[in-house]
């Protein structure tokens, strides 16, 4: 017997990269724990900073995210690979229309709050300015809103970690899941290598992709794209499971978001994801919002068999929050 995986028509871009400090927190452990609602790579709560007029945020002097995070005014210049970095060595944002591997947290022990609600309608289009940019709205509140602690974890120690040896992180793939998506930290991508459960038995979930799905490309600017076909095998609950993905995105729009933590200078991420399980195609849109030093800070994910990739019913939508 067969059985797809229904829950994987969440697609588990918003769970690539979080907004977070790192594990090892002696004053914080997330931005809530902060006045400012940032805290930085080394623990510390980030001082109290402002807003910017330009839609950038300033959390004054350190970091908000695991490779850092918003800076002070008048940073330093970018470096040599196109990230900027202050005096400490951490990510402030240059907002130069490019978002490099550097400016991409990708590691294990990050975590970061996002307020989360399924099954609500979106505005996923915005306001067009009079410069092509767009400007966004998702702070809310929407039907079912809850806070969730989102994190990425080390694959060492975890049932199915020698089938992943190449793993950096893993996260849950969905709020309304217990799935674990198993990515890899690249020069040019973050890549899904597999899916598995939390914990191993009979109804277990093991699943491989190969090659793994290309989930988010860098450098990435306004229309860069990249995409992938994986073929997935394993079991799922239990039971056998052999299917095709493919992933398809672009970055199709830049401008600003305001999410419940602030507003951010963005670039969005288009994906159709499109499974073809012996014969029987479904397809799921995401967007995900990027921004330089923190990664994603908003995504919505479409109820199965989306057409349209600018969607108004979204099965889920998360945002950055204190």
């Amino acid at each position: 017997m067969r059985r797809r995986l229904i829950v994987l028509s969440l697609v588990p871009h918003a769970v690539l990269a979080v907004a977070a400090c790192s594990s090892a927190s002696p004053q914080c452990r997330v931005g809530g724990d902060c006045a400012s609602g940032a805290c930085d790579a080394n623990g510390q709560c980030v001082p109290v900073g402002s807003a910017h007029a330009d839609g950038g945020t300033s959390l004054d002097g350190a970091a908000a995210s695991g490779e850092g995070g918003p800076g002070a005014d008048g940073g330093a210049p970018a470096d040599a690979t196109g990230g900027g970095s202050d005096a400490a060595g951490l990510c402030v944002p240059n907002n130069d229309g490019v978002i490099v591997r550097e400016e991409i947290p990708m590691m294990a022990g990050l975590h970061a709050n996002f307020e989360i609600a399924e099954n609500v309608t979106v505005d996923s289009v915005g306001v067009t300015n009079a410069n092509g940019t767009r400007s966004w709205d998702l702070t809310g509140p929407y039907s079912g809103d809850h806070t969730v602690l989102v994190t990425t974890d080390a694959p060492a120690g975890q049932w199915f970690s020698a089938q992943f040896p190449a793993a950096t992180y893993t996260s849950k793939l969905s709020d309304t899941s217990t799935l674990l998506g198993i990515f890899q930290d690249t020069s040019s991508a973050l890549q899904m290598q597999g899916v598995a459960s939390p914990s191993s038995g009979t109804g277990q979930t093991e699943l491989t992709y190969a090659p793994p799905a290309e989930v988010l490309g860098v450098p990435m600017q306004l229309g860069t794209s990249w995409s992938s076909t994986s073929n997935i095998t394993g079991t799922a609950s239990g039971l056998v499971s052999d299917y095709v993905e493919q992933w398809t995105s672009k970055v199709d729009a830049v401008g600003t978001l305001v999410v419940p933590f602030g507003t951010f200078n963005v670039m969005r991420v288009q994906t159709t994801l499109t499974r073809n399980d012996l014969g029987v195609v479904s397809v799921t849109q995401s967007l995900t919002f990027v921004a330089e030093c923190f990664g994603p800070v908003a995504s919505l994910t479409s109820q199965g068999d989306e057409a349209q990739t600018e969607f108004t019913n979204a099965a889920e939508v998360r945002r950055l929050t204190p």
